[in-house]
């Protein structure tokens, strides 16, 4: 199992900055990729941005050129910097786990809410 704990969500105005973190702990040896998705009210939850253990990075084109994935091995932690934020990047954020054997991502954390005001 791995457990993922999110921080760093909060209000921002438009234009402005945050930087979401995520701890993971657990079975950290059977991660393979790690990620960030969000999820809009009355919408799928949506792949924001992934980081291969390789350190490979992909994003949603709604976000590329804005934010940036990154992950620190030694401290099992991903992040994403988001820059130039706007209100349409109002959503609950979530860390999202893919373990080396496996397609999809298993193991998500609680969310985190970031919020961006016009």
């Amino acid at each position: 199992q791995v457990q993922l704990v999110e921080s760093g969500g909060g209000l921002v105005q438009a234009g402005g900055s945050l930087r979401l973190s995520c701890a993971a702990s657990g079975s950290i040896f059977s991660i393979g990729a790690m990620g960030w998705y969000r999820h809009f009210p009355g919408k799928q939850r949506e792949l924001v941005a992934a980081i291969t253990s390789g350190g490979s990075t992909n994003y949603a084109d709604s976000v590329k050129g804005r934010f940036t994935i990154s992950r620190d091995n030694a401290k099992n932690t991903v992040y994403l910097q988001m820059n130039s934020l706007k209100p349409e990047d109002t959503a609950v954020y979530y860390c999202a786990a893919r373990p080396h054997y496996r397609s999809t991502f298993d193991y998500w954390g609680q969310g985190t809410q970031v919020t961006v005001s016009s």
